[in-house]
């Protein structure tokens, strides 16, 4: 007990008797104080007395499916200084290959009596993953709020980039460079994102009068090595141009063209979706469609807090404009 009583008193910055008083429920300590101090008993994985255990931690799970691509960091920091803001303490879960899944998390971040949580890019964007603990949060009226478009009959808030406008503006750029043979770099079938994006791309295409046949359209998990396999396909089949539905498996694409021979951009086009850190240092930099990362963070948040306080939001989806960042390794095809 009395390691307890130092450890949270060191976390929070206050006297240990200050920490006894929070714990035995005694007069004599602000709001503030009182709420930091469980806060800090959550984050140090005590129990919380018997008494306080009715009452939701100052915590909110963020659920991230990776941190390589640096979209993610991007994501949890604008979010997690807007949680700081409003007095909450972001507790970040990161997903591994076999290691906690999203399902494990949520059971982990319920334990801890948590005020809500926002997903990222998670296994609600695919419409074959398993969607129990999702159900399960709402069964608990846990706020939750997604970022990225979800599958449908989740009834929870969504904060999204339109990808068919992203698209669009790819589409068209590319269209008029000149290029003819368009193909695309997609998530796999089932992930929303990525149908919305090939659904996008065949209107655009067909108002524009190209075609984009199956075979200009390649599946792949989102990594550069997903990327550059399947952008290989692509060449060998004479695109010109690549779509890419991250940065990341854009970066591939990159390299699969040096690999095949191929200049970038003088042989090949290539463009990449997010705008994450360090577009610009890459050769050449990549010409991209920024996702506004700022204001969809704290727009998650300001609905994560809205339900939180017990306020009404709307269980829709809000969409916000993507905007395409010409750089570097977009040109005319060879040859015009």
């Amino acid at each position: 007990m009395t390691r307890r009583l130092a450890q949270v008193a060191k976390k929070v910055g206050v006297s240990e008797a200050t920490v006894s008083r929070v714990l035995n429920g005694k007069p004599g300590v602000s709001q503030a104080t009182r709420q930091s101090v469980l806060s800090a008993l959550d984050v140090l994985g005590y129990e919380r007395p018997t008494q306080l255990r009715g009452e939701r931690a100052r915590l909110v799970g963020l659920v991230l499916p990776e941190l390589q691509n640096p979209i993610f960091p991007a994501f949890a920091e604008v979010i997690g200084g807007a949680l700081a803001q409003q007095g909450l303490t972001p507790v970040l879960c990161t997903q591994t290959k076999g290691g906690v899944s999203e399902a494990d998390y949520v059971e982990l971040l319920l334990q801890q009596q948590v005020s809500g949580v926002v997903f990222a890019g998670g296994l609600f964007a695919q419409a074959d993953a398993p969607h129990d603990h999702y159900r399960l949060l709402a069964e608990r009226n846990i706020p939750v709020v997604l970022i990225n478009a979800s599958i449908e009959n989740l009834d929870f808030p969504c904060i999204a980039c339109d990808d068919a406008v992203a698209v669009e503006q790819s589409w068209r750029h590319l269209a008029s460079l000149g290029h003819e043979r368009i193909g695309l770099v997609l998530g796999p079938s089932d992930h929303i994102p990525s149908r919305r994006k090939l659904a996008a791309a065949r209107e655009t295409a067909r108002a524009a009068g190209m075609e984009l046949p199956d075979t200009h359209v390649e599946r792949a998990m989102f990594s550069l090595e997903g990327g550059q396999a399947a952008a290989t396909r692509l060449l060998d089949r004479g695109i010109t141009g690549i779509i890419c539905a991250s940065d990341p498996l854009a970066l591939g694409a990159v390299r699969a063209a040096r690999r095949h021979g191929h200049h970038v951009p003088h042989d090949v086009s290539v463009v990449g979706y997010d705008d994450s850190a360090f577009m610009t240092c890459t050769e050449p930099p990549l010409t991209t469609v920024r996702q506004p990362i700022e204001a969809m963070g704290r727009a998650a948040v300001d609905l994560l807090c809205a339900q939180i306080q017990g306020t009404e939001v709307p269980h829709g989806e809000l969409l916000f404009e993507p905007e395409l960042v010409v750089r570097g390794s977009t040109a005319q095809p060879a040859g015009d």
